[in-house]
């Protein structure tokens, strides 16, 4: 099975660039947190980063609604590559390939302003910060009915 899941801020904004066919694609990097179980807390956390690809419809949603430094939730596969640069040296590639992204801001996060969903501290991870904001807007579902039916709406799932 090659399945990736990570959390973390894009180093770039997306460029949506299109095939000879029309096809939408996009190449982002994703600068992702890590913590080390060092003794000296100020090198507790260290940076990974890594190349993403998304097409279709979802390179158009990056391009569109993404920018440098937004956060996102990225799911997808590992693929691997090779090519020989300008110097005929082989180079390797890793990219993720992405199925499914997800913001991991809300809209008003992202530019700055205040939101009634806060941040965690910056003890707790990302994914967990990512359950709690969804177990409260779940709550807000249980709270908030449309006159259309009765069924929940939430604000935060809105991409604009």
């Amino acid at each position: 099975m090659n399945r990736v899941i990570l959390s973390g801020n894009l180093t770039r904004d997306p460029e949506v660039r299109y095939s000879q066919s029309g096809m939408a694609f996009t190449r982002m990097g994703l600068a992702v947190q890590r913590r080390s179980k060092s003794k000296d807390k100020d090198k507790d956390v260290t940076v990974d980063f890594f190349n993403i690809v998304a097409f279709d419809k979802t390179a158009e949603f990056c391009g569109n609604y993404l920018h440098k430094g937004s956060r996102v939730f990225v799911e997808g596969r590992l693929q691997t590559s090779s090519y020989e640069n300008k110097d005929g040296v082989k180079v390797n590639s890793v990219e993720i390939m992405i199925d499914n992204i997800e913001f991991g801001d809300s809209k008003r996060q992202s530019d700055g302003g205040d939101d009634s969903v806060r941040r965690s501290s910056s003890n707790s991870s990302y994914v967990d910060n990512f359950v709690n904001r969804r177990e409260q807007a779940q709550q807000k579902r249980n709270n908030n009915y449309d006159d259309f039916g009765g069924e929940p709406i939430d604000p935060e799932d809105t991409p604009f």
